[in-house]
């Protein structure tokens, strides 16, 4: 893929929300939600302040994050389903746990 965002938008991969749930009910599509979680695959260079200077994103490509509902812009690159959004709309990045650092 070639596509860089510009100033501070970060072009996301929804990940899939599980298709049970913990009492293992199959949740049909109709039911589904779209996730608010996602995977950052390009971030732009970052937003200028008042005077100019570069303030750089606190997100990386790679980075889990969560965001709003209605956040974003849903595009096709290359046949895949993204989204692109302002680095503000980002709610916050998922960090993995102990267990999973030490297990990777």
């Amino acid at each position: 893929m070639n596509f860089r965002p510009l100033h501070d938008r970060v072009l996301v991969r929804r990940i899939e929300a599980e298709e049970k749930t913990a009492g293992g009910i199959i949740i049909p599509d109709t039911a589904k939600e779209k996730p608010m979680e996602g995977e950052v695959v390009a971030v732009g260079p970052g937003a200028r302040d008042d005077s100019g200077k570069l303030i750089e994103p606190a997100v990386n490509a790679g980075d889990r994050i969560l965001f709003g509902k209605w956040s974003g812009t849903e595009v096709r690159i290359d046949g895949e389903d993204l989204l692109i959004m302002k680095e503000s709309d980002i709610l916050g990045i998922i960090e993995p746990t102990a267990e999973v650092r030490k297990a990777a």
